[in-house]
């Protein structure tokens, strides 16, 4: 159950950061965004890994 409310919220995200990164990147620009794109996949990993470990100690 904890994986589709990961699964669920992670699609949410999406739904909303694509209209605004593509919004938002002729002002921030290209180089910018790739920057910060190298940080976004471990973060959403590191984040799905503490939700895992803090769903086996809960239940």
């Amino acid at each position: 159950m904890n994986v589709l409310i990961i699964l669920g919220s992670l699609i949410v995200a999406l739904l909303i950061l694509i209209p605004l990164l593509e919004k938002y990147q002729s002002r921030i620009g290209l180089d910018k965004m790739q920057k910060y794109g190298k940080y976004i996949l471990p973060l959403v990993m590191v984040s799905i890994v503490i939700r895992l470990i803090y769903g086996m100690v809960q239940g």
